[in-house]
């Protein structure tokens, strides 16, 4: 459903700090009674920065904690809860410390307060295909297959992109090589909101970049894609013999192999640390990728584009669990050129997420590709698929921005979702976040304010 709720620029005059000298013990101690603490009166202009702890804010690691009211809080549960109305959700330390109702679940005293009025809140949206992270070191054409190369190397944190990505959200991006070879390298994953890498960093390797079609045939010698699959299938099973050897020592003992960084990245695929993600797009690519990568190889990876036809092995991602995060084409069309190119013929405009669903996939996420569209923009990827048939009757788009991405990436049980004990990566935002009129009205990330546009420029 649509919302538009009229945008709350007084937000961070509704901080409160509350201090009635109680013992520490009591202060850390939560209270479940059927009274709520009076919010009513005059709040002044107390700010998060007002309330903090010398220069450690409320709600931050380190700092006091800080109980957000809520008119609305999308939980976004992956098949669980997708709201809860009249919430409140306390956060210290940087985590999701509980959730619960409004008289139900009652903050230690010493708490800051945060009413958002009729604003919501919810988690903040996850990217898996972003190249907005660094210095665009994308490519290393040399090789046809790079599996040591790490995107890591040349990320530069809380850059102007990134920053704008935080403007619309955007609170975690998966940062990718690019798809000028076949295998571009590892990913890593990024918190958007800070200026360093230490604070950044998330996971790394994030995932291992596969491209299929759809640009490596630039490379050299011009490979057509038969000969782009049996070298990605030589590299891989070069990969997995080198993982298989060291799980074996690791096991029984014996020689210790020799440490090879090009290969290293296969120990972590076959532990699931990490997921292949998979520029692939069109039935017969996508086919392929499922046939080999899956069921040959036993390699984990998520779909990432997932455009034009691909939607007609749907059903086969579904039965093998397999994640989709779509875009940035929202559409397939009848065009003759990418008829020619990619052997589809849709009889009317087909909406790429609601041909996946259509099809049974449960799984699916969206992507911008960054800066293909911006990455602010990650909202309206999945505005535009509800506004070409996508069902958001169950707030699944909400979802396929927020838990979906993060369980495609393996970060779910750090983010994706309001849950006990994960990051604090919160959104205040003016509504239904699938309404592209819907804005940004504050910005955590582990708890800590990272975008507050009522004392900053709006960035989006």
């Amino acid at each position: 459903m649509i919302r538009n709720l009229p945008i709350r620029n007084d937000l961070m005059k509704r901080m409160q700090r509350i201090s009635l000298g109680l013992a520490a013990t009591a202060a850390a101690t939560l209270s479940f009674a059927n009274a709520a603490p009076a919010l009513g009166g005059d709040r002044g202009d107390v700010d998060l920065s007002a309330a903090s702890q010398g220069d450690i804010q409320p709600g931050a690691v380190g700092g006091n904690g800080l109980a957000i009211f809520t008119k609305k809080a999308v939980l976004a549960e992956y098949k669980g809860r997708s709201v809860l109305d009249n919430a409140v959700v306390l956060v210290k330390d940087g985590k999701i410390e509980a959730v619960g109702k409004q008289g139900e679940l009652i903050p230690p005293t010493s708490y800051t307060q945060l009413d958002t009025g009729d604003n919501w809140l919810m988690p903040g949206l996850v990217e898996m295909h972003c190249h907005v992270a660094g210095k665009f070191g994308l490519n290393d054409m040399v090789y046809l297959a790079n599996p040591g190369l790490r995107a890591s190397s040349d990320v530069v944190a809380g850059n102007s992109m990134l920053d704008m990505g935080v403007g619309g959200g955007v609170t975690t991006v998966l940062y990718i090589p690019g798809s000028g070879t076949n295998v571009g390298g590892q990913g890593v994953i990024l918190k958007t909101g800070f200026e360093t890498y230490t604070k950044s960093v998330m996971k790394d390797p994030g995932s291992m970049k596969l491209a299929q079609a759809g640009n490596p045939e630039r490379w050299l010698i011009r490979p057509n894609r038969s000969m782009m699959n049996w070298n990605t299938r030589t590299t891989f099973k070069r990969g997995i013999a080198y993982a298989q050897n060291w799980e074996a020592y690791e096991k029984d003992g014996g020689v210790k192999p020799r440490l090879d960084p090009q290969w290293e990245i296969f120990r972590h695929l076959r532990k699931r640390d990490c997921h292949i993600s998979t520029h692939t797009q069109i039935y017969q690519v996508i086919l392929k990728t499922i046939t080999m990568v899956h069921d040959e190889l036993g390699l984990p990876f998520f779909i990432d584009h997932g455009t034009f036809d691909s939607y007609r092995v749907a059903a086969m991602a579904e039965e093998r669990g397999i994640f989709a995060c779509l875009g940035p084409r929202n559409i397939d069309i009848p065009v003759a050129g990418y008829m020619r190119w990619s052997g589809s013929n849709p009889e009317k405009i087909q909406g790429i997420a609601a041909g996946y669903q259509s099809e049974g996939h449960s799984r699916i996420g969206f992507n911008t590709d960054s800066p293909v569209i911006p990455q602010e923009e990650l909202q309206l990827q999945a505005s535009i698929g509800v506004r070409y048939g996508f069902d958001d009757s169950n707030m699944e788009t909400l979802r396929g921005l927020t838990i979906i991405p993060a369980m495609a990436g393996g970060v779910d049980r750090e983010v994706g979702s309001i849950e006990v004990g994960k990051d604090a990566d919160l959104l205040v935002v003016t509504g239904d976040f699938t309404d592209p009129r819907t804005s940004v009205e504050l910005c955590l990330q582990l708890g800590e304010v990272v975008y507050d546009p009522a004392t900053e420029k709006r960035r989006w």
